[in-house]
């Protein structure tokens, strides 16, 4: 498995709490077998399998361009689970359009139940820095969701401008796969936090 990229951009000085969805890699594919025209826009889709709010995709819904989204290209968006036949999205307002057809596609968020989760930090010629649940660096918030932090004192030790981190996830069976990898890019706090 080729792990996800993703950048962490740290401030020197401030807490850093990184929001992590963790999805297993195989798309699910749901008809979407209504679109009530409210603000905000409900989908019906039977049965839709998500356990909570999490990232979709709306393919081939006529007539809306702004709600349909290459899933190759874009991050999706959240879907509020209303119940296990709706979804809503807060972003988007319907007013008198309307829809039956179409697919919702969302990747299932990672069962982390008994696994050990581990992300390192490693920036030029530094220590390394490691975030695991026994030393609250790693906080697990349900399926497939996992928090970073790193405190203040943490990220003011930081003296180098660009590194690596990596995420990796140890099952209960004894596999270990690298999840998440990317550049650490680390800003004074003014401009873009992407190193900009």
């Amino acid at each position: 498995m080729t792990p996800a990229r993703l950048d962490l951009p740290v401030i020197p000085g401030a807490t850093l709490q990184q929001p992590l969805l963790l999805m297993q890699p195989v798309y699910q594919y749901r008809p979407i077998t209504g679109l009530a025209g409210t603000a905000p826009v409900r989908l019906q889709v039977p049965a839709h399998g998500l356990p909570g709010d999490w990232p979709v995709w709306c393919e081939g819904v006529p007539n809306w361009p702004d709600l349909n989204q290459d899933k190759a290209r874009s991050p999706g968006r959240l879907a509020h689970v209303v119940d296990a036949d709706t979804l809503e999205f807060n972003d988007l307002a319907g007013q008198g359009r309307t829809a039956a057809s179409g697919l919702l596609v969302y990747r299932l968020p990672v069962d982390l139940t008994g696994c050990e989760i581990r992300a390192e930090i490693r920036g030029e010629g530094a220590t390394p820095i490691l975030l695991t649940q026994g030393n609250g660096g790693v906080q697990l918030q349900g399926l497939g969701r996992v928090l970073l932090i790193l405190t203040a004192e943490q990220t003011a030790a930081i003296t180098w401008a660009r590194g690596e981190w990596d995420l990796t996830i140890t099952h209960p069976d004894g596999t270990v796969n690298r999840w998440m990898a990317g550049p650490v890019l680390v800003n004074s706090g003014g401009g873009c936090a992407h190193g900009c």
